[in-house]
């Protein structure tokens, strides 16, 4: 009975982290929305991190964590952890906010590519998680891929790298840290509302906020917190269940559908570009292989 629930758990975690990148997949789109609307990228970070903190308190009341928000606020530790969790996911929302609204979708695309297979490394080096000759091998194959990127690009891929170490960043603390994914979240969202306060009141103030010079604006600002909170607890709920490496496999669900959408938009995408997507795609085909193999390896020894 216990392995069966055991079972239930992982496959509903897996389903999780598999809504939360299809969700993150579409987001882009809502950000070119606004824009459009000439709503800058701190703008909607910063109503992205103040909207997003009611949603979150009603994941934590629904899961019923409010003794454990109340025991987390008592320890400075694990506070200290989610501080720094909140920044660095404050980070990767700003560079990727300020890219897809730059003409730059290819590069985020790269940047949710890299990551898988930076997870991968994460987990071997952090959670001692055992990397096989095929998991070298699709790292090593990233590894040419950014360099070709770079190449083509004149320079790093600085926005693609950005968003790479920052989420993986995120991820490892969010595995280790002693807080549930509804009450984690909750607290990433209110230390970093108190500044999006700040900024939301002082751009109202000196004329150059959009929430009240329209409805749509107004919609979609409000809209960032859903946006925000929904896929972001899934990932927090579903990375605590399942092994890194395999939370990092799912994420290529998102920059498969952030490429379509980037190239569909008319972005530059030269051979050698392509060359280096090419190099990327075959290192998740080896990884997703990889995967697949210590399945089946797995499943036969139970």
């Amino acid at each position: 009975m216990a392995k069966d629930a055991s079972a239930q758990t992982n496959n509903a975690a897996l389903w999780a982290g598999m809504l939360c990148y299809v969700i993150w997949g579409i987001v882009p789109l809502a950000f070119q929305v606004m824009g459009r609307l000439d709503i800058g990228a701190w703008e909607i970070l910063a109503h992205r991190t103040l909207w997003a903190v009611p949603t979150a308190f009603l994941f934590v009341i629904l899961a019923r964590q409010t003794p454990q928000l109340l025991q987390v606020l008592r320890q400075p530790r694990v506070m200290a952890w989610l501080t720094l969790s909140a920044a660095i996911i404050a980070v990767n929302w700003l560079v990727f906010i300020w890219a897809v609204n730059n003409g730059r979708v290819l590069e985020t695309s790269l940047g949710y590519f890299i990551n898988p297979l930076m997870a991968m490394a994460a987990g071997a080096l952090i959670f001692r998680e055992r990397i096989d000759a095929v998991g070298k091998g699709a790292i090593g194959l990233a590894a040419v891929g950014v360099t070709i990127q770079a190449i083509a690009l004149g320079h790093l891929p600085i926005v693609s790298l950005t968003l790479a170490v920052t989420f993986c960043a995120y991820g490892v603390i969010r595995k280790r840290v002693a807080a549930e994914a509804q009450t984690g979240l909750f607290i990433e969202c209110l230390i970093l509302a108190v500044p999006g306060l700040v900024l939301i009141a002082w751009l109202e103030r000196t004329g150059a906020g959009h929430f009240t010079t329209s409805q749509a604006s107004a919609l979609w600002l409000l809209a960032c917190g859903p946006m925000t909170a929904i896929p972001l607890m899934l990932f927090s709920w579903a990375a605590r269940r399942i092994p890194f490496s395999a939370m990092g496999f799912l994420q290529f669900i998102a920059p498969s559908m952030t490429f379509v959408m980037g190239v569909m938009q008319g972005e530059r995408f030269t051979a050698l570009r392509g060359v280096s997507f090419g190099f990327i795609w075959c290192g998740a085909a080896v990884f997703a292989y990889g995967a697949w193999r210590r399945s089946r390896l797995l499943r036969a020894t139970t």
